[in-house]
C-alpha cells in the first residue's frame, strides 16, 4: 500500500501519477480537512471533492475546481437576491454538497460519505479526511484580522500579508479512523507536491500524525511544490517568505526534514542538491511538472522506487 498526504490540485495530480503505475487499490490519500467550511448550510470539502472530480476526470478545467461542464444559475440568483455568492458553487458541485450535508445529519460518517461518492465517480483509490473532528485553518492578516481558510483564499484571493497561521482544534481532534494505520503500514509514504503551511500543515498539526512519520521516516518522499522558488498555483512561496521560512528548496527541506528523508525536486532546481543534502534529506533531481502521462508515470515511478 502506498499512502499520500494530499491537499488540494497538486495532490489530486500525484495521486493520479501513481494510479498510472500501481493498481488504485493501493493507494490510500489522507486528505486535508482544515479548510472545509459550511456555507448557506451545506458541509462543504474543497480537498476531498477537487481531488475526487480530478480522479474521476470530470474536474473544471476553467476554474481548477469544481466539475465540468457545470452551471451557475443558483449563484447568479443568490447574488441578485444579495445573499453570499462570493465562495462560487456550481449547480452540479451543490448536488455534492447537499448529499453529504444530508448524510451528515443522518449520522453517517464523514469517510463513509466520501467512500460512497468515490463509488460514485468511479474512483478506486481510498481517500480518508485527515480527521473527522472539526478543525479549522486561520490567518492572522495585517489587513483584515483573522481571516478564515476560505476568506483568505477566495475572498481575498490570497492577496493579503500574514502573519502567523493557527490550526484550531487540531490538538484536541484525533486523525480519522484508518489514517494511522494507513501510514504505519504503509510501503511508501509520499507527501504530496501540496502546499506545506495550509495543505500539509493541518494534517501534521493532529495528534500522533508527526510521531508516525518521524517513526517512518526513511520511508517518506515529498515531492517540493516549488519551481525556481515558485508555486505552480496558489500561494505556497509567498506564505513562506511571509512566515520565515526561505520560498527555496532548501526551505522545503528544512520544513520536512524531520519527518521525510528523500526530497524530489524539479530539473530547473538542479543547483539547489547540495543545499537540500545540507538540510540531512536525499535529494533527487527530475521533471516534476505532471504536464502529461508520460511526465507523470516517469515522476511516479522516481517517487516509488528512486
Amino acid at each position: 500500500m502506498i499512502t499520500v498526504l494530499c491537499g488540494g490540485v497538486g495532490a489530486a495530480k500525484m495521486l493520479r501519477a501513481l494510479r498510472l503505475v500501481v493498481d488504485g487499490s493501493e493507494l490510500t490519500g489522507i486528505v486535508n480537512n482544515g479548510d472545509d467550511l459550511t456555507l448557506h448550510g451545506l458541509r462543504i470539502c474543497p480537498d476531498l471533492d477537487t481531488i475526487t472530480y480530478t480522479l474521476a476526470g470530470l474536474n473544471n478545467q476553467e476554474t481548477g475546481w469544481g466539475l465540468t461542464d457545470e452551471s451557475w444559475r443558483v449563484m447568479k440568483e443568490l447574488s441578485e437576491l444579495g445573499g453570499a455568492s462570493w465562495f462560487g458553487l456550481g449547480d452540479r458541485d451543490l448536488a455534492t454538497h447537499l448529499y453529504r450535508t444530508e448524510r451528515l445529519r443522518q449520522g453517517d460518517s464523514l469517510n463513509e460519505i466520501t467512500r460512497d461518492l468515490l463509488a460514485h465517480f468511479g474512483v478506486d483509490i481510498t481517500l480518508l479526511a485527515a480527521t473527522q473532528d472539526p478543525i479549522a485553518t486561520v490567518f492572522e492578516t495585517v489587513e483584515h484580522g483573522n481571516l478564515s481558510f476560505q476568506e483568505y483564499f477566495v475572498l481575498h484571493h490570497h492577496d493579503v500579508v500574514v502573519t502567523s497561521i493557527d490550526i484550531l482544534g487540531a490538538q484536541k481532534a484525533r486523525p480519522s479512523q484508518g489514517v494511522l494505520e494507513a501510514m504505519a503500514n504503509a510501503e511508501r509514504i509520499v507527501i504530496s507536491p501540496s502546499n506545506p503551511l495550509i495543505s500539509i500543515g493541518p494534517i501534521l498539526a493532529l495528534p500522533g500524525i508527526r510521531e508516525t512519520l518521524m517513526a517512518r521516516r526513511s520511508d517518506v518522499v515529498v515531492i517540493s511544490p516549488l519551481i525556481g522558488g515558485k508555486a505552480l498555483k496558489g500561494p505556497a512561496d509567498r506564505l513562506m517568505e511571509e512566515l520565515g521560512l526561505s520560498a527555496t528548496s532548501r526551505g522545503v527541506a528544512s520544513y520536512y526534514r524531520e519527518i521525510a528523508s528523500t526530497l524530489i525536486i524539479d530539473n530547473s532546481d538542479s543547483a539547489d542538491r547540495s543545499s537540500v543534502e545540507a538540510e540531512g534529506m536525499r535529494c533527487i533531481v527530475t521533471p516534476t511538472i505532471m504536464s502529461d502521462d508520460v511526465v507523470s508515470a516517469n515522476l511516479a515511478e522516481v517517487v516509488l522506487h528512486g
